[in-house]
């Protein structure tokens, strides 16, 4: 299965879910235009709060479609947007990218990997018992995150579904998302 965006979207306000558009359009090192955490710095509140100089390595959050089906299938009803990400995918394992994979979205953009999503209690204020199913342990207890992986923008341009998704791994040794 090749890799594509299935829906982009994005939201001018702190809101929890972001509508679904036709297109986005990425900014190199700011974001999504016209979305709330566009900037060269840090723009979620809760990290606002403990440094507003720090970099923003949250400019564009990608959620894999298959979430989606893992969570349909457990009884819940989760559509693109609904948990703030800026671009829904398809038939690429995002969780199992290293850090600094290089996404190419369309013809233009590109969005560096930062690190993995933190889900947090507000999931669960859209769904209660979301959160359980988003973050969860392995077989070995270690802390599992799916609420997608986070981004920078590296080279702007329109986004839209059924743009193809190229991949591009940095040098090895590769490292594991964590947290950003």
């Amino acid at each position: 299965m090749t890799a594509v965006v299935t829906a982009v979207g994005l939201c001018p306000t702190h809101s929890f879910s972001k509508p679904v558009v036709d297109t986005i359009r990425l900014l190199a090192g700011l974001g999504v235009e016209g979305d709330a955490h566009l900037g060269v710095t840090v723009k979620h509140r809760s990290r606002v709060r403990v440094d507003p100089t720090q970099p923003n390595l949250r400019q564009v959050h990608l959620i894999q479609g298959e979430l989606h089906d893992e969570l349909a299938a457990a009884g819940f009803t989760v559509l693109p947007g609904d948990l703030g990400e800026n671009v829904t995918t398809r038939g690429i394992d995002l969780l199992g990218l290293p850090t600094g994979a290089k996404l190419r979205l369309g013809t233009e953009a590109v969005v560096e990997v930062t690190g993995l999503r933190n889900p947090c209690s507000q999931i669960d204020g859209f769904q209660q018992g979301l959160l359980k199913l988003v973050v969860g342990r392995d077989e070995a207890g270690n802390l599992v995150r799916k609420a997608g992986v986070m981004g920078i923008v590296l080279a702007g341009g329109a986004v839209r579904p059924g743009d193809p998704i190229g991949i591009e791994l940095p040098p090895e040794p590769h490292r594991p998302l964590e947290r950003v």
